[in-house]
């Protein structure tokens, strides 16, 4: 069975505007690409552990979210992580 595919507000407006051709080719394709390539295989590196506890109410809830959006409830907490830091990273620049 094929996961339903997630997407946020902004992930939605880049679909509609690539399908719509608003995107044009880059200069030095080839570079842009294998470094976009570096930078997502980094990014899907799981290479550190943590633990953390949770009340068995939030945990409860983030599986029951996780399951809505079709997500190991460990990647959904690694998603919300990942965004909150990214966003905090992006406001200090």
């Amino acid at each position: 069975m094929k996961k339903k595919a997630v997407l946020d507000k902004e992930e939605g407006q880049l679909i509609a505007e690539y399908e719509r051709g608003a995107f044009r080719p880059v200069k030095q394709q080839d570079r842009v690409r294998r470094e976009a390539m570096e930078a997502a295989q980094r990014y899907t590196r799981k290479d550190a552990r943590i633990n953390i506890r949770l009340s068995t109410a939030d945990l409860e809830m983030l599986k029951r979210r996780a399951a809505e959006e079709g997500l190991p409830y460990q990647s959904l907490i690694a998603s919300i992580l990942h965004k909150y830091v990214s966003r905090s990273t992006a406001q200090t620049n």
